[in-house]
């Protein structure tokens, strides 16, 4: 059934844009060809599939097509019942919001700086603020998350943090700022503790790494359009209407998410949790040491994201959007090609050894450090963009390959809060604290100083993921005898 509804759905895209290339030549109305190549590039169907049989949905497609509407192409999607392909669009589009709003704030430091006379610790603690509620709610959300339908938590979270980015644009001084970033982080906490186990759970094991690597794809194209549109909008019409036009889609992807179903594998699974089914995830050790080894990452690649911006901004004198281009185009560039790669060495090394996910994240991690460095220290901006690149690259392979790592650790009954968990000890550990902490740093011994301290956590991050792989290797060696 799976591999039908995977065939289906590529097929459906492929047979969208074939029959409607034909139909507009003999028409006046508009291609909507823009629309059709973001669905058949998001899903990458060689990435999922060998083939595809594109007569199985022709017919299907010509109603759709002839409508001439947009509507009619989601309908093509959401008509497909529990597909697979129909979830992981969604959840991907969600979690691109999701950065989107996260990283747009960075972009416009320098802007709130100027208009509140902010110092460096305070913006920093506008990002920390985030993190601080979004790592302490989470396991709240995860202890629900386990026990009603994560659908609905996933609409509501979505709807509660675009509002929240709303309010953010109206703030009308630091206390209002700090209020509203702490109401996103609510609305974030909820979605990102259910959403990685939901989305993994449609899928077959040995398939898991890679469609996590799609997801965690949102991580630097968000955060990329987040610093794009972030500088651009904020330098033509001013940081506050950022905020705003930044809110819009999460009320319409909110809405979406409540048609959704729950998993099959979670319906059958409604034995009542007790307090010791959670003793597990700490007494897991395999699944801890990869907590801290993704908390060790997120502490350099967040007080980064934070702040190279703005170091572009001081040491090479270009402008906030220039500054926000440079920065966004390198990160999505390198995080798209870091997570597909990480995504696929990952499976690869995992058919291999049982230990291939942990491979795969210490060798990224310790080749990520020398280009961060680099790229801090140097004085030729050119230059300091190619190592950016290479450090981003290496630093994200490791996101998809982790989360199924920890799919793969922890029972279906307890995904939820092992999610939740995972993000309180990564974001407690790590960007809830490294951007104030870069901030203070930088105003007592300068931003570059802060900077290069920052990424040296990347070798914590390569440690934990080795002591991480021989845990695991060993509970695996028990389970095989």
């Amino acid at each position: 059934m799976l591999t039908c509804d995977l065939y289906f759905a590529t097929s459906t895209l492929f047979a969208v844009s074939a029959f409607h290339a034909d139909y507009a030549k003999t028409s006046q109305k508009p291609q909507r060809t823009n629309f059709q190549n973001l669905l058949t590039n998001l899903l990458i169907s060689n990435f999922l599939l060998p083939k595809f049989n594109i007569l199985s949905a022709f017919h299907f497609t010509k109603f759709c097509v002839l409508c001439d509407s947009d509507f009619c192409y989601f309908a093509i999607i959401f008509q497909m019942k529990n597909c697979p392909v129909k979830i992981l669009f969604l959840i991907f589009s969600i979690s691109l919001l999701n950065y989107i709003d996260r990283q747009i704030l960075y972009a416009v430091f320098p802007l709130i700086k100027e208009e509140l006379l902010l110092s460096d610790a305070k913006l920093g603690m506008l990002a920390s603020s985030f993190m601080i509620v979004y790592m302490c709610f989470a396991p709240f959300v995860g202890f629900f998350g386990d026990r009603v339908k994560r659908p609905k938590i996933i609409g509501i979270s979505v709807i509660l943090w675009s509002v929240a980015t709303a309010i953010t644009g109206m703030a009308k001084n630091y206390i209002a700022l700090l209020f509203s970033r702490a109401l996103v982080g609510i609305g974030e906490a909820g979605y990102g503790s259910v959403s990685p186990s939901y989305l993994a759970e449609w899928f077959p094991k040995n398939m898991r790494a890679r469609i996590m690597s799609l997801y965690a794809l949102a991580i630097p194209v968000g955060s990329a359009l987040g610093y794009l549109f972030g500088g651009y909008l904020g330098d033509e019409f001013g940081w506050r209407h950022v905020f705003f036009i930044a809110a819009l889609p999460g009320l319409l992807l909110g809405t979406f998410s409540f048609f959704l179903k729950e998993t099959p594998q979670k319906e059958e699974s409604s034995k009542p949790l007790g307090i010791s089914d959670y003793k597990v995830l700490v007494k897991n050790r395999t699944y801890l040491l990869i907590c801290f080894a993704q908390a060790m990452a997120t502490f350099t690649v967040g007080g980064l994201a934070a702040w190279m911006p703005t170091f572009f901004v001081r040491n090479y004198g270009i402008s906030v959007s220039k500054a926000g281009f440079i920065f966004g185009v390198v990160t999505v560039l390198a995080g798209i090609s870091g997570n597909i790669f990480g995504g696929f060495v990952g499976d690869y090394l995992k058919e291999r050894t049982p230990r291939g996910y942990f491979v795969l994240a210490y060798l990224a991690f310790f080749t990520s450090v020398p280009f961060a460095i680099f790229a801090i220290l140097s004085d030729n901006l050119a230059f300091a963009i190619t190592m950016v690149f290479f450090a981003e690259f290496f630093a994200f392979a490791h996101s998809g390959p982790f989360h199924a790592a920890i799919i793969d650790v922890t029972g279906i009954k307890v995904r939820s809060m092992a999610f939740a968990l995972d993000i309180f000890i990564i974001h407690a550990f790590g960007d809830a604290i490294s951007p104030v902490l870069v901030g203070y740093a930088s105003d007592i011994y300068g931003l570059r100083f802060a900077l290069f301290a920052c990424s040296l956590f990347l070798v914590f991050a390569a440690a934990f993921s080795i002591l991480a792989g021989v845990s695991y290797n060993n509970s695996y060696a028990k389970w095989k005898k």
